[in-house]
This record gives structure tokens, sequence and C-alpha cells, in this order.
């Protein structure tokens, strides 16, 4: 189940809004909303309760969900599901199951009830919030119906334990050790389930470093991510064509274990048909968004809800999309005295190894958008890939914008595999015949880069864009340098990334950790920068 487009017209604060995914393709797993607080993100999750659960009592629905003199409309778009009718009363039990939401208040303490409380119809999800306003205690109910799940497998005649662990017990801490990571300290894992018997609660056990510890001495972070697995756990077997919902799923976490969370609920326990809403301020969820090809994510931030309005998916690669979790003048205030520097890719992680003084790096997806970053925010700083930029074009392009530089070889793959940096790194390698080869490549490969030189220098979107002029003889220039033999003639040109092989590094055994802290290229990278 994949909502494709849902409209709410004079619902809650929405006089007519449409949120369109149509043009995500495929439909996307994780749909991520962010956006102040009041920005109208949980009402979206009141629509899909609205839809899934109509007729709602008489007393509640004037008030709660109508906006003055008007009826409440929710209508989703299925992709792929033209078969569910939302207009026939009453609503049917398909469309009751293609939703299911948790509130943003479900913190459970402890584990209270005993034997003989009143059991929770787990299949028919009877303990639901009906508005998400109110406090979700599913918990218990979840926690019932796994030791009711572990009893119907003790009593079966096929009875094994060593499969009902790798059932029960073995995913469930595969999850948690990849939440919470291998370190003894802190790393987490399920023990032992005690029903509750004698008209005591049932507990769980675990271990946490060296100690054994019940589930109501975890920290509310942890919790947090048992209450959330073990409701997957149980549930989804009842949702497997469904939109799930969830208010706040970072609620309690640092910023790790954020990322990790969303992470592992998106790729491993949402089930394959099934759609994943959830809202948040939290720069771990932006990331993790930002970054999975299966996500969108939807800005509710500086919209005159009382107009019309349709939002679509925000672009990943602009650093907009940090602010509800970072606010732009707040992280210039904590980096204050330095220069925020955005470069390509994940290159950021090996650049703030150099320590250089007062400069932090950011990575962005390529060089437009470090470009149109740049370009929008004065106050940041531009490091990118020269590609076959000339070096007449590189002066353009820093006359233009003064607070973007190039790189002067061609990628940042050139300065890590440059003889130079080799040689200190590895005294006794030799450099000569590591040079001669990159020389030899070179010239074997010179026809292919060639045929498709002038195409690839059409796509720079910096010149593009800004409508700056390119070399008329820039072509002549660089398939000059590529037939010089001289490594700093045609170094710059050549494509070190992916078109060299490096067999001969291969007993080296190199890491780009390694290579980066060198004094040669903490050197070649720092003359470039302002």
């Amino acid at each position: 189940m994949f909502i494709s487009k849902l409209e709410l017209k004079n619902f809650k604060r929405f006089t007519d809004l449409t949120i369109d995914l149509s043009g995500a393709t495929p439909p996307p797993r994780l749909v991520l909303m962010i956006g102040a607080n009041g920005s109208g993100k949980s009402c979206v999750f009141d629509a899909f309760e609205y839809r899934a659960s109509s007729p709602f009592p008489g007393e509640l629905e004037p008030y709660y969900f109508k906006m003055p003199d008007s009826h409440p409309l929710v209508l989703p778009t299925f992709a792929n599901q033209p078969e569910i009718s939302l207009w026939e009363p009453p609503i049917n039990e398909k469309l009751r199951r293609a939703f299911y939401g948790r509130s943003a208040t479900r913190y459970t303490p402890d584990l209270s009830r005993t034997a003989q409380a009143r059991q929770v119809n787990i299949e028919k999800d009877s303990d639901r919030p009906r508005t998400y306003i109110q406090i979700d205690q599913r918990f218990e109910g979840d926690f019932a119906a796994l030791v009711k799940l572990l009893f119907s497998e003790l009593f079966s005649p096929e009875f094994d334990a060593e499969q009902v662990k790798a059932k029960y017990i073995i995913p469930f801490n595969e999850s948690l050790e990849r939440i919470f990571g291998t370190d003894r300290a802190t790393s987490l894992s399920m023990l032992e389930i005690v029903p509750a018997l004698d008209g005591n609660p049932g507990e769980i056990k675990f271990r946490k470093g060296q100690s054994e510890i019940t589930y109501d001495l975890l920290s509310s972070g942890e919790k947090e991510v048992i209450n959330i697995l073990l409701n997957f756990f149980v549930r989804r077997q009842h949702f497997q064509d469904t939109i799930y919902f969830i208010d706040e799923l970072d609620v309690h976490l640092n910023t790790a274990l954020q990322y990790d969370l969303l992470k592992e609920i998106t790729e491993n326990w949402l089930p394959a048909n099934c759609q994943l809403w959830t809202a948040s301020h939290s720069l771990g969820f932006i990331q993790y968004a930002k970054e999975s090809a299966h996500a969108v994510i939807l800005d509710f931030d500086q919209f005159d809800f009382d107009q019309p309005q349709t939002l679509t998916p925000q672009p990943k690669e602009v650093l907009e999309i940090y602010e509800v979790a970072v606010p732009k003048d707040i992280m210039l205030k904590v980096f204050e005295g330095k220069q925020i520097i955005l470069c390509e890719n994940k290159n950021d992680e090996y650049f703030n190894l150099l320590d250089l003084d007062k400069k932090i790096f950011v990575g962005v997806q390529d060089k437009r958008q470090v470009h149109l970053n740049i370009k929008n925010n004065p106050a940041y700083f531009g490091l990118m890939d020269r590609d076959y930029l000339t070096d007449n074009e590189i002066q353009k392009i820093r006359q233009h914008f003064p607070n973007l530089r190039v790189l002067g070889y061609y990628a940042f793959e050139n300065y890590l595999y440059h003889p130079a940096n080799l040689a200190e790194r590895f005294p006794a390698f030799d450099v000569v015949a590591y040079q001669a080869d990159i020389v030899r490549q070179k010239n074997e490969k010179r026809d292919y880069i060639l045929t498709g030189l002038e195409l690839a220098r059409r796509s720079y979107s910096v010149l593009n864009d800004e409508n700056i002029a390119r070399d008329k003889d820039g072509v002549e220039t660089i398939v000059a340098a590529l037939r010089s033999d001289e490594l700093e003639d045609f170094y710059p040109y050549f494509d070190m990334k992916t078109l060299f092989n490096r067999y001969l590094l291969g007993p080296l055994k190199l890491t780009t950790s390694r290579l980066v802290t060198t004094t040669w290229f903490r050197k070649a990278i720092a003359q470039i920068l302002p």
C-alpha cells in the first residue's frame, strides 16, 4: 500500500492541502514530514485515522476535525490499489487495515499488567488511539501477545527450542545490535521473557554491558526502541498492505540512534508492500531520508494553510532540509569563527581529518549542489572536483564566486594516489615504476577520454547556470595536456577515480584515512582553500 496523493479539505488546520507523491518512482517506502511545531504534521496522521475509522463518535468530530462551518474531507489516492473503495459505508475491513498508526505519547515506564488483565485483540488492533493527542498504550498488549505466541510454540507437537530462539529472539537481538552497536558498554540484548504469573506482571530481561537488567531499568531511549520493535514484531503480520504512520518516532533518542532506528525500521521491519510516514525535527532522521533512495522529505514550514497549498517532495541536496533540526543562524553561531566548506559526496569525512585551522567540511551530493548551496548561502564556502575545467575557466568561476574553490587535479582520488603522496606514506614503494604505469594507462585510455570530452565539458552547472563562457580552445588545451607524458601536464585531466587500475597498489592495503593524513596531502588541499 502506497499513497501517491493525499487531499485534505476543511480538515483541522488545512483549508485545501494536496500532498502529491506521484512524481516519485517507484513509490517511496518512507515519507518524512519535517517542519516546526504546530506546522500541521500530526494533523496528517489524524487524517489517516479519520479515513480508516469513520464514523467517529458524534461529540468528537465537530470540534476536533472540522474547520468552522464546513465538512472535513480526506481523500487518499493509493498507488496500484484501485479496488479499495473510499466511499461505500460502512468503512470496510480492508480500508481499516490500510492504516496503522502510533501517537507520539507512547512511553511505557514498566510492565504492570497481570495475568488477569483484559487481553487485547491484536488482530483488530483494539487498543489503537482514536486521535493523535492520546496516549498510545499498546506496549502491554504487545508483550502479552508475544508471551501468547511463545506459549503456543511451547505446546506445539513440533516444538524445537532452537527454532523458537531463531524465530523470536535472534532477529530481535540482531536488530538491537544494528541500532545500539556492539560496544560492550552500550550494547543491548534480550535474555529472557517472563510471563505474568501469580498475580505479578510479566518482565523482559536484558544484558547491557556486564549487567543483567529488567525493562523498567532501561533508559527512556532504550525503552522507546524496544517499544517500537516489539510493536512491529507482533503486529506487522496483521498489517501487510498498510500505510504505517508514527508520530515523532525519534523521541528520547540521540542523533546516532535516530538514524539507526529509522534505517532499521524502514529496511528490516516494515513489510514489503507498505509505506512508513513519520514526522520529526531530528537531524538523524533527516540525514537517513536524505541518503535513502527509497525516501522522500515533505517540508511543512512557511506555508499559509488557510490558502490552498500543494506539497511535493523537497530536493534532498539543499542544506535547507536540515534547518528544522539546526537553523542556519544557529549553525553559523555554533561554528562562529570557522569556515563551513561544502564538498562533493562524502569526502567531508576525510577532509575533516586534516584538522585544518578554522575549517569544517560538510558533504553534499555533487558539484551542482555545492554550487547551488554557496550561491544561495553566501556564508558558506564550496570545494568541488576539477574534472575537465581549464585553468582559465577555474579563474572565471573564482571571479564569479570568490567562495567557491576547484581542485587543481581531476578529482579527490588524484590527490590520494599522487606519486608524491604515496612516496611519503610508503617510503619503500617503487614510485618510479608506479608513475610510469600511470603514464602507460593514460596513453591506453586517451582516445576513450577524448571521445567523450566535449560532451563532458557541457555538463558543468556552474558554467551553464551562471552564463560563464567556456574557453573556445578548451578542448584543444586538454587534448594537448593528455598527449604529454609529463605527470603535471596531464594529471589534472586524468580520472584517477574510475579510469586508473590500481593493481600496483594492492599490496599496500591502502585506506583513505591513511592517505589523507600525509603532510603532502594536507598542504595540497590547504593551498586551494581560502
